[in-house]
C-alpha cells in the first residue's frame, strides 16, 4: 500500500474518533470549529512516515510504535491540535495500561516541522486536572515555554490554549507537561518534536532511515493497569514509547543504508543504549548537531535524564542485531523485584511437600533465572512475563528496553516491514563442539607474573619525644 493511501485511510479512520473527542470536550462547538481537526490514533503499530503535502518539504522520520501528527496550513502558519487525555496503551500483546497521553496514545504523536516554520499548537485539556506543555529544548518567547504559574496560567479542565512560535533551529526535541509534572509524566504524558533543517546543513547529513522514540518507565503491579505515580526509582517496566519487549517493533533497514536513531530520555535514571554489530557516531544532542571534531565511534551511548541523543551509522552488516539498554534490569518486565537469590539451594525434598498443598508451586531461581524465560508459569491477567520473547533458536530471555536492528540486502528502499528472521549462511552460527578438548594452558613451574618481593633488613627507628626522652 502506498504512503498516500495509508495516509488517507489513517485520516478516514480518525474521523469517527475525532467526532467523539469534539463532543466530549467542554470547549464550545463554535470555538472548536476554528481549530484544526484533533486527529487521534489508537493502534500501537509503527505507522508509515508522514510525507508532507503542504509547507516546506523534508524527509520524514519514523516513530517506533508511534506516528506523526498531521497539520493544516493557515495563512502560512503550520497548525497542530494536541488533545491531552486519559488513554489506554497496549504495552505488549495481552497487557494494557491506563495512562495519560495525547491524541489517543502515550507517548503522544511526533510533531515534525522545518526550521523557520511559524508553528501554532492548540492544546485541549481533557484530563481530570489542569495541565500545560513545555517545549523541551526550544528557543521561543518566554510566555510560550509552558511552565504553569511561571510563564502562563495552567490550562483548566475542558479549555483550549494556543502556543505560537517560530521553530528557530533544527534538531531533536521533546514536549511534556510542566504542571503536576510528577503525576502527569509518571502517567505517560510526553512526545517527540523534530525540526528539520530548511537547507543543506554542514553538520546534518542526509540519511536513508530516520527513527525516533522516547525512553520511559512505569511502576505497574502485575495484574493491575494504572501506574503508581509516587515511585522514584523502583520501576518494574522499562519501555520505549511505552512498549516493552516483545511488543517493541524492530528497526528494519536495507543493507548499506545510512541510519539515524534519535532517543529522548524522560525516565528517572540514565540509560546506556547499546547496538550490536555496528559502530555509531553521536551526531546530535538537545543542543543541536554536535561539531564533527567532537564525534568518535561508539557502540554504547549513555542518555541521562532529560537528554536526547542522536546516533548515526552505516548498516553494513546483515543480520538481526540486538539493540537495548545495557542496564540488565531494564531488559526485564514486571515481577523482577523482591525475588530472593536461590542459586545453589537444593529444594528437591521441600518441593514435594509444598506441592501437596500448592499443586502449581514452582521453584524460582534455583539454577539462575533462565528457567523463567522457558517455562509456562501462570501469571496474573493483564501483565507480561518477566523474561520473554522467542527467537529462531529458542527463548531470548529479555523484556523491557530491547529490540533488534534487522539489516537485509533485499529490503527495499522505503520498506519498513519486518523481514522475518535472518537466514544465516552455512558455517556462520556458533555450534556445539563434540571433539576432544585441547589441554588447558598451564603456567610453567616457577614462573610468576608478579614474584614476591625479597624481605629486606629490619630497621629500628629511634623516636625522640617532645619531652626529650628517647623511645622505641
Amino acid at each position: 500500500m502506498s504512503i498516500n493511501n495509508e495516509r488517507r485511510r489513517f485520516f478516514a479512520g480518525a474521523a469517527a474518533a475525532t467526532a467523539t473527542a469534539v463532543a466530549a470536550s467542554a470547549v464550545s462547538r463554535v470555538a472548536m470549529a476554528a481549530l484544526p481537526e484533533p486527529v487521534l490514533q489508537a493502534k500501537p503499530d509503527t505507522m508509515p512516515p508522514l510525507v508532507p503535502n503542504t509547507g516546506r518539504p523534508y524527509k520524514p522520520v519514523v516513530t517506533l510504535n508511534g506516528w506523526t501528527l498531521p497539520w493544516r496550513m493557515n495563512a502560512g502558519v503550520k497548525e497542530f491540535h494536541l488533545v491531552a487525555e486519559p488513554v489506554v496503551r497496549e504495552m505488549t500483546p495481552g497487557f494494557k495500561a491506563n495512562m495519560w497521553g495525547y491524541n489517543g496514545q502515550s507517548p503522544g504523536p511526533t510533531i515534525e516541522v522545518v526550521e523557520g516554520d511559524r508553528v501554532r499548537i492548540f492544546v485541549t485539556n481533557k484530563l481530570p486536572e489542569h495541565t500545560s506543555i513545555h517545549w523541551h529544548g526550544q528557543r521561543l518567547p518566554n510566555g510560550m515555554d509552558g511552565v504553569s504559574g511561571l510563564t502562563q496560567p495552567a490550562i483548566p479542565v475542558g479549555k483550549t490554549f494556543v502556543y505560537e512560535f517560530v521553530a528557530r533551529r533544527p534538531g531533536t526535541f521533546m514536549y511534556h507537561p510542566h504542571a503536576d509534572e510528577m503525576t502527569q509524566m509518571a502517567m505517560g504524558m510526553m512526545g517527540f518534536w523534530i525540526t528539520h533543517p530548511k537547507a543543506k546543513h554542514p553538520l546534518i547529513d542526509e540519511v536513508d532511515r530516520d527513527f525516533v522514540f522516547l525512553l520511559n518507565a512505569y511502576d505497574i503491579d502485575p495484574g493491575s493497569m494504572t501506574p503508581k505515580i509516587m515511585t522514584m526509582l523502583d520501576f518494574n517496566l522499562w519501555s520505549w514509547n511505552s512498549r516493552i519487549f516483545p511488543g517493541i517493533d524492530t528497526l528494519n533497514v536495507r543493507k548499506g543504508d545510512k541510519v539515524r536513531i534519535r532517543m529522548g530520555n524522560l525516565t528517572m535514571t540514565n540509560h546506556p543504549i547499546h547496538l550490536h554489530g555496528h559502530e555509531f557516531l553521536v551526531t546530535g544532542t538537545d543542543g543541536g548537531p554536535t561539531p564533527k571534531s567532537t564525534r568518535w565511534y561508539e557502540v554504547t551511548t549513555d542518555i541521562a535524564v532529560g537528554q536526547m541523543r542522536q546516533i548515526e551509522f552505516l548498516a553494513d552488516e546483515e543480520g538481526d542485531w540486538a539493540f537495548h539498554c545495557h542496564k540488565s534490569h531494564h531488559t526485564m518486565n514486571a515481577m523482577g523485584h523482591d525475588v530472593p537469590t536461590m542459586i545453589g539451594v537444593d529444594h528437591r525434598g521441600l518441593i514435594k511437600k509444598l506441592q501437596k498443598a500448592v499443586p502449581d508451586y514452582m521453584v524460582m531461581g534455583e539454577r539462575g533465572m533462565a528457567d523463567m524465560g522457558a517455562m509456562e508459569m501462570e501469571i496474573p491477567e493483564n501483565t507480561a512475563p518477566m523474561m520473554t520473547g522467542t527467537g529462531p533458536f529458542g527463548p531470548v530471555e529479555m523484556g523491557g528496553m530491547f529490540s533488534m536492528l534487522k539489516v537485509r540486502t533485499n529490503q527495499k528502499a522505503g520498506d519498513y516491514k519486518d523481514p522475518g528472521w535472518y537466514k544465516h549462511p552455512a558455517g556462520t552460527v556458533a555450534y556445539e563442539w563434540t571433539g576432544a578438548l585441547p589441554d588447558p594452558a598451564r603456567p610453567r613451574p616457577g614462573s610468576k607474573a608478579m614474584p614476591a618481593a625479597t624481605a629486606g633488613p629490619v630497621t629500628e627507628v629511634q623516636i625522640r619525644k617532645p619531652s626529650g626522652h628517647a623511645g622505641h
